[in-house]
């Protein structure tokens, strides 16, 4: 899209000039019809990064292809969307952020058709890398634009119907991309994007219109979208492969770590130079304290937020038995909860409680909710994580409302679209390092838990002697000679073994979440509440 030149874009996207005070009448005119169109933007980004991990496993079986290579569908989603998440600011200046944001929908919708019409693994993986590049813009930017269209009175209602989207709609995706994939096919996972898409950018490309102009002659920093590129995708690789890939005993897995490394400390570098006179990441919007802060929490929040909806599913179907579709409906206590944390936060933003008041409390939610999950045991069934769910859901608004109220409340107008794209990359980076992190501790733990148990299983613990004897002389009485009865006792010892081992390993796994849980703590300490009149119109994602 930056190939694009900002005259074809304004030729492409043509319309009578306005001057700035029409075009915010005709936006508020039409505000809530706006709502709905940015809505379902947003809507089609977050629903695609879990829909469609539902249906991998028939896409390979249809494209065949191995499990490690479909998982490219998901990985280059995410490596695309990772880095062009910061330079969204620089994109919505050059080429008005109206068109950026009309240009991705259209990007992400017209790479969705073709991503169900694919009959190769290297073409959805192409079409995927494009649609997660559109994708970049799809929560915020419409949210910037949220700011742009309504007074500062109705963000307190507008922002929390947002945010709620963006947490509902992950949790109905892997329910949704279930029933999809059974009574149709992994294709219509994406063909559902298009009429989505369509309406979309029709809503924004009618009723949307820009008050600033686009600055299409600011000069592209070449430098720095290369060693972006470089720098992020190359750890994104690390952060997806490195865990299949046994980490750094992998020379692949080393080898994109020096490239991230030297990319990434380049780049630094590059954009902090006087040279560089107008870098793609504007570095000194970090010097606000909550915005520092707020990346450092989003980090944390993403790695517990992402590590959660990786681990549950994992735990719920291989110790519980639950099919992808119970686990799904397993799930949706826990994002109504969010929904309704999120529209009670919204509320209270209009209120003088202290926001960082309100962040605390939801890592109290969160610390409450790790707790119990990590005391599951071996015999936990579906409704022991019932509220566990709830109370972790609900974390969810008391973290993401406030925090982003005072992460971005403070900027200047100029500087939100720079804020906001810092913000979502820190949640998907701490997303993903949360899924490398909880995957790579979750193998350790069971290995390290059947060590420690195997180690008693031996003929001088009395303990395992008398189970041992138990087992076999109740096998002897139903039939089995004496050698069977011991060969099928050693079975079941094994399984029930097996069974504990795998408990213990998801209750520790847990524990890890609870401590980051808890390391969210001294991030307050950089928040600020928001300066009177700041509002929920800066909650920003």
């Amino acid at each position: 899209m930056i190939a694009i030149t900002s005259r074809s874009s304004k030729l492409l996207f043509a319309r009578p000039e306005l001057s700035e005070a029409e075009a915010s009448a005709l936006n508020t005119q039409f505000r809530w019809l706006i709502l709905v169109g940015l809505i379902l933007a947003a809507a089609m980004e977050v629903l695609d990064t879990t829909i469609i991990n539902v249906a991998l496993p028939q896409m390979a079986g249809n494209l065949s292809t191995t499990t490690q290579e479909i998982a490219w569908v998901s990985t280059g989603y995410i490596l695309s969307n990772v880095v062009v998440l910061p330079m969204t600011g620089f994109l919505n200046s050059f080429f008005g952020r109206r068109n950026y944001l009309i240009g991705s929908i259209v990007l992400f919708t017209i790479a969705s058709l073709f991503c169900g019409s694919s009959h190769s693994l290297v073409e959805l993986i192409v079409w995927r890398v494009l649609q997660g590049a559109g994708g970049a813009a799809l929560i915020s930017t419409a949210q910037a634009s949220l700011v742009q269209v309504f007074s500062q009175d109705e963000q307190k209602v507008v922002q929390p119907l947002f945010l709620m989207g963006l947490v509902v709609f992950p949790t109905l995706g892997p329910t949704l991309g279930g029933f999809i994939t059974d009574a149709l096919n992994w294709n219509w996972c994406f063909f559902l994007n298009v009429p989505i898409g369509i309406i979309s950018a029709s809503i924004v490309f009618f009723f949307l219109h820009d008050t600033q102009k686009a600055k299409g002659d600011t000069p592209i920093d070449w430098a720095g979208i290369s060693l972006l590129t470089i720098g992020l995708g190359s750890l994104q690789y690390v952060l997806e492969e490195g865990e299949q890939d046994d980490w750094f005993s992998s020379a692949v897995i080393v080898r994109f770590s020096v490239i991230a490394f030297a990319a990434l400390a380049a780049l630094l570098f590059w954009l902090l130079s006087k040279r560089n006179t107008h870098p793609i990441i504007n570095l000194r919007v970090l010097a606000n304290p909550s915005l520092s802060g707020g990346i450092v929490l989003f980090i944390a929040v993403g790695f517990g937020l992402y590590g959660v909806n990786y681990l549950f599913p994992v735990m719920a179907q291989q110790e519980q038995g639950l099919s992808t579709l119970q686990t799904g409906l397993a799930m949706l206590p826990g994002g109504i909860a969010s929904a309704i944390s999120i529209v009670f936060c919204g509320v209270l933003s209009s209120t003088r409680l202290d926001a960082r008041l309100q962040t605390l409390f939801g890592i109290f939610l969160s610390v409450t909710g790790m707790i119990l999950l990590s005391r599951l045991g071996a015999q936990s069934t579906p409704d022991d994580t019932y509220w566990p769910m709830i109370i972790r859901g609900a974390s969810v608004g008391f973290l993401f409302v406030p925090v982003n109220q005072m992460a971005i409340g403070s900027l200047s107008a100029r500087d939100v679209n720079e804020g906001a794209g810092l913000l979502g990359l820190g949640r998907q980076l701490g997303g993903s390092i949360g899924i490398a992190i909880i995957a790579t501790a979750l193998q350790n733990n069971f290995h390290i838990n059947r060590a420690n148990m195997v180690a008693d299983v031996t003929s001088t613990n009395p303990a395992f002697n008398d189970r041992f004897a138990d087992m076999s002389g109740a096998l002897v009485t139903h039939g089995y000679s004496a050698v069977q009865a011991q060969h099928a006792a050693l079975g079941l010892i094994d399984q029930i073994l097996t069974q504990q081992v795998m408990a213990k390993a998801f209750d520790d796994t847990f524990g890890l979440l609870l401590v980051v849980s808890l390391a969210m703590i001294p991030t307050l300490l950089l928040l600020r509440a928001p300066k009177p009149g700041a509002s929920a119109s800066a909650a920003l994602h």
